[in-house]
């Protein structure tokens, strides 16, 4: 469990130069949307930004502390189905003083419980490199389970690398509950 109290708030575009500042930064960005590679400057961080923000078939939610409601990150459901009951899971920690403290798995704990509670989905999925093991452990953590590899699926830093398909299922999820 970490010790950051966390809070999932909406966002806003006006927060945009703090998704542009940790866009400029290949280390946070390294295992994230393909897009991020390419936004360069604040105004195409603020159109990524309020796109996204506009998407209704998206649930995209601010990280922040709780104590100081510092934005630390965003994280989400996409591509919500209502009538196959799924959508896809993502998060970016762009802070990474507070990388490795386990709010990754809260979060993800957070905002799996609302898509199952309050978007009733039966299946969350997500998509996450292979080289990113702190990912992959913080999603294993909160009960995501391995179905498949995409092969080759992402070029960074001058290499191919696989992608792996990773998912929860409300029943699954139910089961882990207290």
């Amino acid at each position: 469990m970490t010790s950051y109290a966390i809070q999932l708030l909406p966002l806003h575009a006006e927060q945009a130069a703090i998704f542009h500042r940790w866009i400029q930064d290949p280390e946070v960005i390294a295992y994230s949307l393909s897009v991020f590679q390419q936004l360069n400057t604040l105004a195409e961080v603020t159109q990524w930004l309020t796109a996204t923000l506009a998407d209704i078939r998206s649930l995209t939610l601010g990280v922040y502390l709780a104590e100081t409601r510092e934005l630390i990150g965003y994280a989400g459901i996409t591509s919500i189905s209502t009538v196959n009951q799924s959508g896809e899971y993502f998060i970016l920690v762009g802070e990474k003083r507070y990388w490795g403290k386990g709010i990754a798995t809260e979060v993800t704990r957070q905002v799996v419980a609302r898509g199952f509670s309050d978007l009733r989905l039966n299946r969350i999925m997500l998509t996450v490199s292979e080289p990113n093991q702190g990912g992959v452990k913080a999603y294993l953590r909160a009960g995501f389970q391995l179905e498949g590899r995409l092969r080759q699926a992402c070029f960074r830093h001058g290499a191919f690398h696989d992608k792996l398909v990773m998912s929860v299922l409300r029943q699954a999820w139910s089961a882990l509950l207290p």
